[in-house]
């Protein structure tokens, strides 16, 4: 297994439970949740309410590695930021899924979609476009089109998705964002800012008779591990790793 914190300048793991019915967001269920996400997770200290009916629980951002979880009227998230152990991550989503069928109502019939996202930023200054072109390359259909007189990249965010069962009720997408404007082109003043890159592994649809949000889980974590480790890794993290070091 890839050391996580060695391919990237941050990296990521969020969980998303989309539901298709409204959750029991109540007072009680809510603060039910919360106070047993930080008992097992004390260095979550921070509760405030977003947008009336958004209510997030996390812990110092100032620190750059903390713990997050929210919940909103069709969804429970958790997210584990910087972490230094993949598994511990993947327990905190696994604490998040046990805890919110109990507290919160929710029914294995009620999953819209359950997304398993590992994400990884690179801090760069200047045209994340160009970068993007300069370590991975275009597809060639495109080679000539990139290659005419006086143009520049303005917007190149390659990504993919496939399926990965013949009901394509799960999926993969890899995609990259950048976060270089038309104004940062023109004027040639590029600010640090960060590039991601994202690997999302979904399942739609209620759970099969007998199956937990657990074991959900545990499906979603063997592809994006097996995404990550055996492609994005060597074919699009450490280049563009690479290629920022080298200039």
């Amino acid at each position: 297994m890839f050391s996580y914190p060695s391919l990237a300048d941050d990296h990521y793991s969020t969980l998303t439970l989309s539901t298709e019915m409204e959750l029991a967001g109540t007072r009680d269920s809510v603060l039910y949740y919360v106070e047993q996400m930080q008992k097992k997770y004390p260095d979550m200290r921070n509760f405030y309410a977003r947008n009336k009916r958004d209510y997030v629980l996390e812990g110092d951002k100032d620190s750059g590695q903390y713990r997050w979880s929210a919940v909103e009227p069709r969804r429970v998230s958790s997210g584990s930021v910087n972490f230094e152990s993949y598994a511990d991550a993947i327990d905190q989503h696994h604490s998040a899924l046990e805890l919110a069928p109990h507290a919160l109502s929710v029914s294995p019939l009620d999953c819209e979609a359950l997304d398993l996202l590992a994400g990884f930023d690179f801090t760069y200054r200047g045209n994340h476009n160009e970068l993007v072109n300069e370590a991975l390359g275009i597809c060639p259909a495109f080679d000539r089109l990139a290659a005419m007189p006086g143009t520049s990249f303005i917007n190149n965010e390659p990504n993919i998705t496939l399926a990965l069962d013949d009901d394509c009720r799960v999926q993969c997408r890899v995609s990259i964002e950048t976060r270089t404007s038309p104004y940062h082109v023109r004027t040639g003043e590029f600010q640090e800012d960060q590039l991601s890159v994202y690997v999302t592994a979904r399942r739609y649809g209620s759970l099969d008779p007998g199956k937990t949000y657990g074991d959900a889980l545990d499906e979603l974590d063997r592809i994006c591990r097996e995404i990550v480790e055996d492609y994005v890794a060597p074919s699009v993290l450490e280049p563009l790793a690479r290629t920022i070091a080298m200039g």
